[in-house]
């Protein structure tokens, strides 16, 4: 039971990192010496020091005359597989083996090549005791990110969508009109700080005009990326503001001027969700959200190509309008977001 409880704390920190660690997996890391928690830490940014290395600090401030003792009596609790290659940081499999800690226990093992068991049988190698598997299915869940972009050469794929009570989706003279609460679009802008990019398409960006932003929270600003075949949205719209890196997919030019770059795909009216899938991965962005409209919904769905999708249901009904995609998954949470439903479904494939 103590072992789930602090490979939880290892998840409770790691979700610290959200947002700000990709294209690298979120992990923390629990130091335990008889039975008291006396180290922990996260992976805080990418490109700087790895949980297990913020945690053996954490300990040595903590602990400062006794930290080399305590160490080699310690349990140390991490929700993935240590590194064991050079990356942008030393290995943290080396730098627990230089403290002669006791035992390591993990949550996931890592299906990164570079590691992919390699950490562990370091450790091992070096005369540490080894526990594989405490809370997996939690840790696989927490980091699904990050596996499914190791594993299927993908980024992990959100849809976004809302929809009337009498399931419209939009009005059908391509107006622009609100369906949900100002709780739910605070909501979807804290998804956004989440996540490495945001997509659209040319017409949700010719009616809505969106920024595409994180402005009613504190956090970064994702990746904006939109379809635009053959570059009609004006330079005068938000998505060519500074505000954000904007990916513009279209059949015309590759080209990058200041935060905007200009990517040219050839006949995009073919299989165009898995060739923007897979540009996505070759540009390392880790997770996307699909915010509309309802043709590039209605094709990702169609190609299978979606993890979870988050659809809001408002109170309110309209007489008429255009319908919502139809789509097919599991429910794995539903709640209330002041008036409007919130639906959050898995893909039973992914």
């Amino acid at each position: 039971m103590n072992n789930e409880l602090y490979m939880q704390r290892c998840i409770e920190l790691a979700r610290l990192g959200m947002g700000q660690v990709s294209p690298n997996p979120m992990v923390g890391c629990v130091i335990v010496h008889e039975n008291q928690i006396i180290g922990e830490g996260y992976h805080q940014k990418i490109g700087e020091a790895h949980a297990e290395v913020n945690a053996i600090n954490n300990v040595f401030a903590n602990h400062p005359g006794s930290a080399t003792i305590l160490l080699k009596k310690a349990t140390v609790y991490v929700n993935l597989e240590p590194c064991a290659h050079f990356g942008k940081t030393p290995p943290c499999a080396d730098l627990l083996i230089k403290h002669q800690v006791k035992k390591v226990v993990i949550g996931n093992t890592d299906p990164f090549l570079g590691v992919n068991g390699k950490g562990i049988a370091k450790l091992k190698d070096a005369g540490i005791e080894v526990q594989i598997g405490v809370l997996e299915k939690n840790c696989t869940r927490f980091n699904r990110r990050f596996f499914t972009r190791i594993q299927q050469q993908r980024p992990f794929i959100i849809l976004k969508w809302a929809q009337t009570a009498n399931g419209y989706f939009a009005p059908s003279d391509h107006s622009q009109k609100w369906i949900t609460g100002h709780l739910a679009k605070q909501l979807n802008h804290q998804w956004r700080a989440e996540e490495d990019a945001i997509l659209v398409g040319k017409n949700t960006t010719l009616i809505d005009n969106p920024s595409l932003t994180t402005r009613l929270v504190s956090g970064k600003n994702p990746i904006r990326i939109v379809i635009d075949k053959k570059l009609e949205i004006p330079t005068t719209h938000h998505i060519y503001n500074q505000e954000a890196k904007t990916i513009i997919f279209n059949e015309i030019k590759t080209e990058v001027i200041n935060n905007i770059h200009f990517i040219q795909m050839e006949d995009m009216q073919f299989y165009l969700p898995q060739k923007i899938a897979f540009q996505l991965y070759l540009m390392d962005i880790q997770s996307v959200i699909i915010e509309g409209g309802l043709q590039i919904l209605t094709q990702f769905i169609a190609a299978d190509l979606w993890d979870e999708a988050r659809i809001f249901t408002s109170s309110d009904t309209w007489d008429n309008g255009i319908k919502y995609p139809i789509i097919k998954g599991n429910v794995i949470r539903k709640m209330m977001i002041n008036d409007d439903q919130l639906t959050i479904l898995s893909n039973n494939k992914s």
